[in-house]
């Protein structure tokens, strides 16, 4: 069984591997337009506080449930804790990876698609290229397969391997592309918006912004550590992969930052224009810069490659469970899953302006969500359902597998964790749920 379910080859393997699930749109695209609407540097400051104090934490915690079981989050939660509501719990969190999964994919298929723009030079038209279904859903598909493939090879030989090319691939561009963006005239003006805070503008919504970030960006509360801490082996260091993780997946968002602003300020853009960010003002921005198109295309490889690494994870976490609990072979149930989600997604890439249903779903208030339905996906399982599961998360290790059965499987491998496990537990058990109570009724509008 354990040779069906696979484990890390080596401790750089599951750290890319897992910096790589972390690391996704939510760093680049996401956390570029969140800190231009919240004030910048401001924000910044703000988001790399929770990073460490709220972050780092939990993925430990989720990379200690997988080790200490060697499940996905359903086998995890009850082989602890063996009860309807924490089976439930596990389901909610393999539901959550499909759910985000089928619309993640439709936006990473238009930063694909987004390549072949910018090379051809076409700037323009974001709307009518988001409501062409034979492009949405073709570009869907395309990044389905890619992902599917990825994870049919297995732990070591698919993810592991691809992980290994990816990242360092996604760090040279990034590289290159934050050298680019900081000799172009009027840069500093973006960096000045970005490294200066102003701290009059820490208000209740960048604080809580920030810790919304912070979850989403680490992949916290969706099972994904859960599972992949899960091919881990005992003697490896939980405490250091877990930090190292969190500390590469923040230096992407933060190098993201240091490519966008001082593009954007150097041509004059709105750092406050919001989602449209990345795929309406970013491309033309491009357009206007010697060599822009060659640029704009990197740019949109990046994007790829760092949605790549999410889906690829997001697919594991399904894949793990049926593997695990049902015995059906991963090879299998890489199709099935591939394909279900596929179906799931359909209406998600039908709701730019394709289909009139599907754009104007609304079931969801207008406070709350866009009226399209891959914006209620984006809220019910990109949002709500990822801040409930890093809820849930916390409260399972803070007060039902304990702070001191944690602690002790955290410290296999990393014996020096004891003198901080205090302040570790602390977090855990009280801190965290509180905070993320805070988020989630943020999220619905009440405070």
């Amino acid at each position: 069984m354990e040779a069906q379910r696979g484990q890390w080859g080596s401790k750089i393997g599951f750290i890319l591997a897992g910096a790589g699930a972390a690391i996704g749109l939510g760093n680049i695209w996401r956390f570029s337009y969140v800190a231009g609407e919240n004030g910048g540097a401001a924000f910044v400051l703000t988001y790399l506080i929770f990073v460490i104090f709220f972050g780092i934490p939990l993925i430990i915690a989720e990379i200690a449930i997988g080790r200490k079981t060697q499940k996905n989050p359903v086998g995890a939660f009850t082989s602890i804790k063996n009860t309807k509501f924490w089976k439930f719990v596990g389901y909610f969190a393999v539901l959550t990876n499909i759910g985000i999964l089928s619309f993640y994919s439709v936006i990473a298929g238009w930063t694909f698609g987004y390549i072949f723009k910018m090379l051809s030079g076409d700037a323009f038209g974001y709307q009518s290229f988001v409501s062409n279904p034979y492009f949405e859903i073709g570009l869907f598909a395309i990044f389905l397969i890619f992902t599917a493939g990825i994870v049919y090879g297995g732990v070591e030989k698919g993810i592991e391997k691809w992980s290994k090319i990816l990242m360092p691939l996604l760090i040279l561009i990034m590289i290159f592309l934050i050298i680019y963006a900081n000799f172009l005239e009027g840069s500093s003006k973006g960096l000045e918006f970005y490294l200066k805070p102003d701290f009059s503008k820490i208000t209740p919504k960048v604080i809580l912004s920030a810790i919304g970030q912070a979850m989403f960006s680490l992949s916290l509360g969706m099972g994904l550590m859960i599972t992949y801490g899960s091919y881990l082996s005992k003697k490896e260091n939980i405490f250091v992969s877990g930090t190292t993780i969190a500390l590469l997946d923040t230096a992407i968002a933060i190098m993201a930052g240091f490519i966008i602003f001082p593009a954007l300020f150097s041509m004059g853009g709105n750092p406050q224009a919001g989602p449209a960010l990345v795929f309406e003002v970013l491309p033309k921005l491009f357009m206007g810069m010697p060599g822009g198109q060659i640029v704009g295309a990197f740019f949109f490889v990046l994007l790829s490659i760092a949605a790549l690494t999410s889906t690829i994870s997001m697919l594991e976490v399904p894949v793990a469970f049926f593997v695990d609990e049902k015995k059906i072979s991963r090879k299998k149930i890489v199709l099935y899953a591939t394909i279900f989600t596929f179906f799931m997604g359909l209406p998600s890439a039908l709701s730019q302006g394709t289909v009139e249903i599907f754009t104007n779903f609304g079931l969801l208030p207008a406070s709350i969500c866009s009226a399209d339905f891959l914006s209620h996906m984006n809220f019910i399982f990109g949002d709500f359902a990822v801040v409930l599961g890093a809820l849930f998360a916390s409260v399972f290790v803070g007060w039902v597998w304990g702070i001191k059965s944690a602690t002790e499987e955290i410290s296999e491998g990393s014996k020096n964790f004891k003198k901080i496990a205090f302040l570790w537990g602390f977090f855990i058990k009280y801190i965290i749920p509180i905070v993320i109570t805070l988020i989630l009724i943020r999220l619905f509008g009440v405070i």
